[in-house]
């Protein structure tokens, strides 16, 4: 181990301050959290507004399922938050790291190192969630649907088999194959299947409905919104280093001194920060929700006017998996290009809050993650804790 006193973090550290971050930021906006996947999953274009708008649906959950229906699936979405934000931050931490080194060592010796352009930042930050992204989904997916709960049309689908069965008696004339599957529908009151919606039951179900590939789903959108955080950091990188020079021309400081900026403006800065990258991305988290969440296989199998797939039934026999462009070239011809943004505020609301507390939250934890190694350090070298 070098002597010299550790003075940053390592990739791990760094990442484990991001992790802590992102569970922390979550953790206070959860509620909103399952409020929007909700909305993001209805696929009922005559829905009214109380079913698209973020309080109105928070009390509609609070109201039928109680406080627990609030917290739905916040373990899993804990451990996806931790597990993806440790991922990206170590892959980001460590590839940034790394090309900076690699840039440095062709200049000349004593150099500063060179601040990396916009460009940069936005390339390493979607490679580094490329990384984290492959590694952590089947996690995000199990949280998705543990949010959404029970499906949303097995009700329907109970009342699917009563139609069919009413089909089949002498008096009814019409073919099983032409009973339109839009009938499934009903407001029909049925008996409620047992559900399990425990974190291994709902990876079962994804499993007995898509194969072991299910547990993949959304993976090529999400690989598209890797740029989501490319660009938040990226621009929050930029806007950064823009707002401390100018504070440190402002004060007549060095380089290296007065650093810091106020936790207001860390505030604003991530909050405008997410914002600009939710605004440009939205169209595909919308996409992805629906993807992992069922409704998508639910809407596909009414425009091919075959029966609604059965929950723990393989649910591609009839028609293949939707992508997500398909959803959004329907979506448009249903709704318009203002489809591709239903719930977007409840997006950005959820978004910028739990960002710009991570990026708060990040700034505290990195320095007790340093504290920590400094710790270790002089336990290492003999040295009084309290020096």
């Amino acid at each position: 181990m070098s002597s010299s006193k550790p003075t940053q973090l390592t990739p791990f550290g760094a990442a484990l301050a991001g992790a802590l971050g992102g569970c922390f930021s979550n953790a206070v906006v959860y509620p909103l959290d399952v409020a929007k996947t909700r909305i993001q999953a209805t696929t009922d274009v005559k829905a009214n507004k109380d079913k698209l708008s973020m309080f109105p649906v928070m009390y509609r959950i609070f109201k039928e399922e109680g406080i627990a229906g609030l917290y739905r699936g916040f373990g899993a979405t804990m451990l996806n938050t931790f597990s993806m934000q440790y991922a990206y931050f170590f892959f980001y931490s460590f590839v940034r790291t790394s090309y900076i080194k690699r840039l440095t060592s062709k200049l000349p010796k004593g150099s500063k190192a060179p601040q990396l352009s916009t460009a940069a930042e936005l390339l390493l930050g979607a490679f580094a969630g490329a990384l984290a992204q492959i590694f952590t989904i089947p996690v995000a997916v199990i949280a998705t649907r543990q949010q959404i709960g029970k499906p949303q049309g097995q009700k329907s689908i109970l009342a699917a088999s009563k139609d069919a069965e009413k089909a089949e008696k002498p008096e009814n004339n019409e073919k099983e194959d032409k009973v339109d599957s839009t009938s499934t529908y009903t407001e029909e009151a049925v008996e409620e299947v047992p559900y399990d919606d425990s974190f291994i039951g709902v990876a079962k179900e994804i499993v007995e409905e898509e194969g072991v590939t299910g547990l993949w789903l959304g993976i090529k959108p999400g690989l598209v919104l890797t740029v989501n955080p490319a660009i938040t950091y990226g621009l929050y990188e930029r806007v950064k280093g823009i707002m401390v020079l100018a504070n440190q021309r402002a004060t007549g400081s060095v380089v290296g001194e007065n650093d810091k900026l106020s936790a207001w403006m860390t505030f604003f800065i991530g909050a405008m920060s997410k914002t600009l990258a939710t605004v440009v991305t939205y169209p595909y988290i919308m996409a992805k929700i629906r993807i992992q969440a069922r409704s998508a296989d639910e809407e596909e199998a009414i425009a091919e006017h075959v029966p609604i797939p059965k929950p723990h039934g393989y649910h591609h026999d009839k028609f293949k998996h939707v992508g997500a462009l398909e959803i959004l070239a329907r979506v448009w011809r249903k709704q318009g290009p203002l489809g591709w943004y239903q719930g977007m505020s409840a997006q950005i609301t959820k978004a910028v809050i739990s960002q710009a507390l991570l990026f708060l939250s990040k700034e505290q934890f990195e320095q007790w993650a340093l504290a920590i190694m400094v710790l270790f350090y002089r336990l290492q070298r003999g040295a009084p804790v309290s020096a």
